[in-house]
């Protein structure tokens, strides 16, 4: 198969490996960029695969909370300047105010009442989009609520109340005290921005993941050249190291990082006054998983300056 240098660029945007080993495993997987990635990785020469790849998008998250329920939405702009336009700003939060009374689904989003407009959502983006004069959308939205307890929610990187460039949510089930629960679920939702878990507990993993992992782990294993129990013992403690540091409740409470999660969720149920559950989480990240063509401004300033 005929490696492209476009190929050769991905897996290095992926893999941050060298261009050679980036041709080379690429060679050895015959152009398969995720079996490429698990190459790098069992030779030392790569992390595991991030799958946003390089974040090249504009705009921001909105998170709006009405007690047992939370909601959160991203709207994106062609430019970081329109994000920072006091009218899209409005537009983003009105969005997010729209979705609380829906089931979060992005569909369902656009088509619900933008507060203090007879439009809908869909309609009120495409209206901002003829006034300002760049292109919008709503990308994506999700919602959490739980039967008893609160959503807990963290804007980092935040330009208004509600509005930033990472925002979390964290569903708390007990029935506690409200105000601690909320106090509790931000400086888990403040973690979790921070750490990036994957899941709440190791239980809810995807299988086919923690294989992969492990097929990575037994490979590297075994240039060690070590009898296969003791590969075995290998690839398990890297096992338990990987979860650690993907399993929120095993992962240190960036808070307190003596404790875990669980330790200090543990400990919290004694202020919160009954057991406290972490039903769920959610986060998003602006412009994660989109990727927009590269761009060499020098280019583009010589183009333009360039005789007609």
């Amino acid at each position: 198969m005929n490696i492209t240098a476009g190929m050769v660029k991905e897996l290095r945007d992926k893999t941050g490996a060298g261009m050679m080993d980036c041709k080379a495993a690429l060679t050895e997987t015959k152009g398969d960029l995720e079996s490429a990635v698990d190459w790098l990785r069992t030779k030392g020469l790569a992390k595991a695969a991030k799958k946003a790849g390089r974040v090249a998008a504009e705009g921001l998250i909105g998170v709006a909370a009405e007690g047992s329920r939370a909601v959160m939405v991203e709207v994106n702009s062609e430019t970081d300047f329109v994000a920072r336009n006091a009218q899209f700003q409005a537009l983003v939060a009105g969005t997010a105010k729209a979705a609380l009374g829906t089931d979060g689904k992005v569909e369902s989003v656009g088509a619900a009442p933008f507060p203090g407009s007879s439009r809908t959502v869909d309609a009120e983006i495409k209206e901002a989009v003829a006034t300002i004069g760049e292109n919008m959308t709503l990308r994506r939205s999700a919602k959490l609520e739980v039967g008893k307890g609160i959503v807990a929610t963290y804007v980092h990187a935040s330009v208004a109340p509600g509005l930033g460039k990472i925002g979390v949510l964290v569903a708390l089930e007990s029935g506690g005290d409200p105000v601690a629960l909320g106090q509790f679920g931000r400086q888990v939702a403040m973690h979790i921005a921070a750490s990036n878990p994957i899941a709440v507990e190791q239980g809810q993993i995807d299988p086919a993941l923690i294989e992969r992992e492990r097929a990575v782990y037994r490979e590297q294993a075994k240039e060690s050249g070590k009898p296969d129990d003791i590969i075995e013992k290998m690839v398990e403690g890297r096992l338990r190291k990987y979860f650690e540091e993907v399993v929120l409740l095993s992962q240190a409470f960036v808070i307190d990082p003596e404790k875990t999660v669980a330790a200090a969720l543990k400990e919290f149920e004694k202020t919160a006054g009954a057991p406290v559950r972490i039903a769920g989480f959610t986060v998003f990240r602006l412009g994660e998983g989109v990727e927009r063509e590269a761009s060499d401004f020098a280019a583009e300033v010589a183009a333009a300056a360039a005789p007609k």
